[in-house]
């Protein structure tokens, strides 16, 4: 990553992977300091005189989790046009850093969405990238406060994830269908293989050739990659039901879950969003 950062705004990226990397360890139990996670003592010093601010503002939650950065990375100095590339890139990353194991900030999947057409702008979403619930449900949380489009955050807040079966809200139901143009398909960053939609994903966005497997809500990397395509392009999505309800509820509900899970691990919350910074 650090050959790679040349420009504000890989520089940008680098400090807010840092910010989320460090966050993430600080609330694993057992909790992993900066000099744990970097042991090397002059590199540690180098990395925090150019990247102060993350160690600094730990109190602070992290808009997305660590991999999401480096995506973001790959496919800003690859070029969004190139997608073979980029999976290739990705692939080397993970065989590198992760050999056959897995890692607590690798992810697993990416996910390309695009509308359909050879000249369209590709978008470009992973897997979360977190180690046990509460760290998934953490940042799943603040994705959706703060981090995805309004459309996907939505049909993510339709579900309610303080149980195992993850039952849709009573009072609110803002999941949504694609239009027919629209290009969604997800990959094994190992093996570059397809991955057919799961059933959570078919039940947000209404896939009909989802699988059978479900996953906690949010945690696919179809959510990242169609919250980018529905950032940045003119795409109309339709609510799977005419009324979806209070959304505002939802939101109040899911920020609550969030200040009750950080208060389950003991972190002390400043109520604020980490912001990336560069110097």
């Amino acid at each position: 990553m650090l050959e790679w950062c040349r420009t504000r705004e890989t520089k940008l990226l680098m400090d807010e992977m840092f910010h989320s990397i460090f966050f993430l360890a600080k609330i694993n139990i057992p909790p992993f300091s900066p000099e744990e996670i970097i042991p090397d003592k002059e590199m540690l010093q180098a990395l925090l005189e150019s990247y102060p601010k993350p160690v600094k503002h730990l109190s602070q939650l992290p808009r997305r989790s660590p991999f999401s950065c480096v995506l973001d990375m790959v496919v800003l100095v690859t070029g969004q046009q190139n997608e073979d590339q980029i999976k290739n890139q990705l692939q080397q990353f993970v065989q590198q850093l992760g050999g056959d194991t897995s890692k607590a900030f690798l992810s697993t999947t990416m996910c390309v969405s695009q509308i359909k057409g050879k000249d369209s702008v590709r978008h470009y979403g992973v897997s979360m990238s977190t180690s046990g619930p509460v760290a998934g449900r953490i940042m799943v949380a603040t994705s959706c406060l703060q981090t995805w489009h309004k459309d996907v955050a939505g049909a993510v807040l339709s579900y309610d994830q303080r149980s195992k079966e993850m039952p849709l809200r009573s009072y609110f139901n803002g999941t949504i269908r694609l239009p027919q143009n629209i290009r969604c398909e997800a990959y094994n960053i190992r093996d570059k293989k397809p991955k057919p939609p799961c059933k959570s994903c078919g039940n947000l966005f209404g896939f009909t050739n989802s699988e059978g497997k479900q996953w906690p809500y949010g945690n696919c990397a179809e959510v990242e990659s169609l919250s980018k395509l529905l950032t940045t392009e003119a795409v109309q999505v339709q609510f799977q039901k005419d009324n979806p309800g209070d959304r505002e509820k939802a939101v109040e509900e899911v920020r609550t879950e969030l200040k009750n899970l950080l208060s389950m691990i003991h972190h002390k919350w400043d109520g604020k969003f980490y912001v990336p910074q560069s110097i």
